[in-house]
């Protein structure tokens, strides 16, 4: 049963920055693009690598790895080794809290 969790507030989180957020067992990133907020896994789904620790540029994250880049709206990948898309996570924002929903 999918259930949103605490992110924070929405005014700690600047365009351009990534913060993780630990749902459970789920570690998600959770990206400002130019206002807007969009979670995904922060895993990398070429080797696993943490995504929050690599470069968000406009809605495409860069893993530090190996520079597989995925866009954070819908999780596609944009640039290999990775070829499996990242999990995207809906998001809310209920009173100046960020909620995200996951499973």
């Amino acid at each position: 049963m999918a259930g949103w969790v605490s992110a924070g507030r929405e005014d700690d989180l600047a365009p351009g920055q990534v913060r993780v957020v630990q749902a459970g067992r789920a570690r998600l990133a959770l990206c400002n693009v130019d206002g807007r907020l969009y979670a995904i896994d922060d895993v990398c789904t070429h080797d696993g690598g943490p995504l929050d620790q690599g470069w968000l540029e406009g809605c495409e994250i860069e893993c530090p790895r190996h520079g597989a880049r995925f866009d954070v709206t819908s999780g596609r990948v944009t640039c290999m080794p990775a070829i499996m898309p990242v999990q995207t996570h809906p998001v809310r924002v209920v009173d100046g809290e960020v909620e995200i929903q996951v499973d």
